[in-house]
C-alpha cells in the first residue's frame, strides 16, 4: 500500500522538531502511508507511538508495519484526547501532524479528489462518512456554495461560480468530476484553469471533511495532552490551515489578541520554537513537488 503514498515532506525537520526522547510516547495524527511513523519508530528504543487516521487505506499500512510499539487508531485526530485516554496515554512527549490530503488519495481516481480523473464526486477521507462532494454540489443552497467557495477555495468569482453550479444542476444532477468542471469551465480564468479547479476542489474537500473545524478541535486539545516541554510539529499546505496553527501557537486562540495577566504576562499554553515557519529546500521541492507549499511550525508546551 505505501508505494502509492507521498514521500514524507521535510522528514528530518519533523524528527528534529519533535526533539525525540528514545523512551518517549509520540502521536502521528495523520498516519497515511506511515512514512513519518516508520522514521519515528527507527529512533525510538522503547517508547510508544500512536497513529491516527480515518482513511481505511491507512489501517492496512499500519498493519504492514507490525511493530508492537505502534498502536493504530482508526479515527479523525479531532478525537485524540478521548482515544489516548482509552489507551492510558493521557500525556505524551510529542505530536506530529502532516495536514491536508495525501498523494495516494489524490492519485486514486475513484476517490474523486483529483481534477485529473473523471469519477464520482466523493472526496470523503473517511469513506464511512455520510456527506460527499456530490451532496454538497447538488443540495447546498446557492448562498452556502458561495460561502464555501469564497472562504475555503478563495476564488474571486465565488458568487458567479455558485450560481453556475445551481443553474447547471437544475437541468440534471452534477454527479461526477467532469460534470462539475463542465459547469464551471467558462468561468475559469484563461491559462489558469488547473489552479482554479484545484481551488474549487479544495473548498469542497474542506467542507466535506470538516477539515478546519477538526483542526481547531485538535489544536485545542493539544496543551492538555502534551507533557511540559513536549513538542507539537505541524505541517500545513495552505494559508487557511497555517493561519489557525500560527495563531494558536502564538496566541493560544484562533482570533484576536493574546490575553495577558495582571502583570502583563502572556497567557498561552505553547511557545513557538521557530520564529518563522520552516520551508523545504529547493532540492527537496525538485525531488518532491508536494513540499513546495509546505510550512512547518514547531511549538513547545510551557
Amino acid at each position: 500500500m505505501t508505494t502509492n503514498y507521498h514521500e514524507p515532506v521535510m522528514l528530518q525537520a519533523c524528527l528534529d522538531g519533535l526533539n525525540l526522547q528514545p523512551g518517549g510516547t509520540y502521536v502521528d495524527v495523520t498516519f497515511g502511508g506511515g512514512g513519518h511513523s516508520r522514521a519515528l519508530l527507527e529512533q525510538l528504543e522503547g517508547g510508544r507511538l500512536f497513529g491516527f487516521d480515518q482513511d481505511a487505506d491507512a489501517r492496512a499500512n499500519a498493519q504492514a508495519i507490525n511493530d508492537p510499539r505502534l498502536t493504530f487508531v482508526a479515527s479523525n485526530f479531532r478525537n485524540i484526547k478521548r482515544y489516548l485516554r482509552l489507551y492510558k496515554a493521557d500525556q505524551v512527549d510529542g505530536i506530529l501532524a502532516d495536514l491536508g490530503i495525501s498523494s495516494h488519495q489524490i492519485d486514486t481516481p475513484e476517490r474523486g479528489f483529483s481534477t485529473r480523473f473523471d469519477a464520482d464526486l466523493d472526496m470523503r477521507m473517511n469513506q464511512q462518512a455520510d456527506r460527499t462532494a456530490r451532496q454538497v454540489v447538488n443540495d447546498y443552497t446557492e448562498a452556502d456554495l458561495h460561502r464555501i467557495l469564497g472562504m475555503y477555495g478563495e476564488i474571486t468569482n465565488a458568487r458567479t461560480a455558485a450560481g453556475a453550479i445551481v443553474s447547471a444542476r437544475s437541468n440534471r444532477p452534477l454527479n461526477t468530476v467532469n460534470d462539475l468542471k463542465n459547469a464551471l469551465q467558462r468561468f475559469a480564468p484563461r491559462g489558469k484553469e488547473n489552479k482554479y479547479f484545484a481551488q474549487v476542489f479544495q473548498a469542497l474537500r474542506i467542507e466535506v471533511n470538516e477539515e478546519l473545524t477538526a483542526l481547531e478541535e485538535f489544536l485545542e486539545q493539544v496543551p492538555g495532552i502534551l507533557k511540559p516541554g513536549g513538542r507539537l510539529v505541524v505541517m500545513a499546505y495552505h494559508s487557511l490551515e497555517d493561519r489557525l496553527v500560527k495563531n494558536f501557537i502564538n496566541k493560544g486562540k484562533f482570533q484576536g489578541e493574546v490575553e495577558k495577566d495582571l502583570f502583563g504576562n502572556e497567557i498561552k499554553p505553547l511557545r513557538s520554537v521557530t520564529r518563522k515557519p520552516i520551508e523545504a529546500t529547493p532540492d527537496e521541492v525538485a525531488r518532491n513537488p508536494r513540499a513546495r507549499s509546505a510550512k512547518l511550525r514547531i511549538a513547545e508546551k510551557l
